[in-house]
C-alpha cells in the first residue's frame, strides 16, 4: 500500500512538474523544475523497486540522473553568474 502511494506521488509530481513548465510558472533552466523532476523519479524508482518493474526502474534512474545533471549545471552557471 506504501509503495504504491509512493508511486502515485511520483506521478503527481511529474505532472505538476510539466504542468507548471507548460503555464510558464517555471522555466526549463529552473532548479525548481528539476527538483521536481528528480523527486517523481526517486518515488517512481522506489515503487519499481518494490513491483521488481526493471523497465521502470531503468527510465527512472536514467530520469533522475539527467535532473541531477541538470540541477548540477544550474547552480554552477548560477554561481559562476555570481562571480
Amino acid at each position: 500500500m506504501i509503495f504504491e502511494l509512493i508511486g502515485w506521488i511520483g506521478a503527481i509530481l511529474f505532472i505538476i512538474s510539466y504542468f507548471l513548465l507548460s503555464k510558464g510558472k517555471l522555466k526549463q533552466g529552473e532548479a525548481r523544475y528539476h527538483l521536481l523532476n528528480l523527486a517523481g523519479a526517486i518515488c517512481l524508482v522506489i515503487n519499481a523497486i518494490h513491483f521488481r518493474d526493471k523497465a521502470n526502474i531503468l527510465v527512472n534512474v536514467v530520469w533522475s540522473t539527467i535532473a541531477i545533471m541538470a540541477i548540477y549545471n544550474t547552480r554552477k552557471s548560477f554561481f559562476r553568474n555570481k562571480s
